[in-house]
């Protein structure tokens, strides 16, 4: 088994100054978070991406949203097989436990995983079609929205394809039983927001006219 290592400097640094500064001009309310627990109102499903800052978008504070972050902010279809379901058991987590309220999912411009799905299913990235491809077969989730984009060029349908991967989740939630129990009683609504990381315009999905536009 590999040993760890320590933490860089540059890392032990920074915590030390958010020690010395954030925690402790807000140290009453982070062990009030830590005695009363979790009571997010909002779920965000989110891209890996360094450069989505979810928290800092909103201007959020700690025990305000719970985050789950994967390849693309995709949900896959509720499928209760038995395997490991990481955003499935969040998703589960969130309504049945937390009791969310509200549930967004956030995609984004320059999606590096938009871009592979792209590629892979263009033909130009032959190694996301191996098996073995944990990155190829989860963007497969995705594969279906490619076969509905329009002609064009491909800057274009790529940031189609980044707006679809947010409608796809939101489709595949609707798969999931207490997700639906949830809107239909209205305990629960459903969101769908893509941000451009150059301009930082933030653009929501209307489920009327099936298009995104400004925040």
């Amino acid at each position: 088994m590999p040993t760890a290592r320590l933490l860089p400097d540059y890392l032990v640094r920074r915590y030390h100054g958010w020690k010395a500064t954030t925690y402790e001009d807000n140290k009453g309310w982070y062990r009030h978070l830590a005695e009363d627990g979790q009571h997010p109102r909002c779920m965000v499903i989110s891209c890996c991406d360094s450069r989505v800052h979810v928290t800092s978008i909103f201007g959020a504070d700690q025990g305000e949203f719970f985050i789950h972050r994967n390849i693309a902010n995709l949900v896959p279809p509720h499928t209760p097989d038995g395997h490991h379901h990481g955003t499935s058991a969040a998703v589960e987590y969130a309504i049945k436990a937390l009791k969310i309220s509200q549930l967004i999912v956030l995609g984004h411009s320059g999606c590096g995983g938009v871009q592979g799905c792209y590629d892979m299913c263009s033909g130009r990235a032959p190694e996301l079609e191996e098996e073995s491809s944990f990155v190829g077969r989860w963007m497969d989730i995705l594969r279906p929205s490619f076969e509905d984009l329009p002609e064009g060029e491909d800057a274009e349908r790529v940031r189609l394809l980044e707006q679809n991967s947010v409608v796809t989740s939101m489709r595949n939630l609707m798969t999931f039983p207490y997700v639906k129990d949830a809107m239909d009683s209205e305990r629960l609504s459903l969101h769908g927001l893509w941000v451009d990381i150059s301009s930082g315009d933030l653009l929501q999905f209307h489920p009327e006219t099936r298009n995104f536009t400004t925040v």
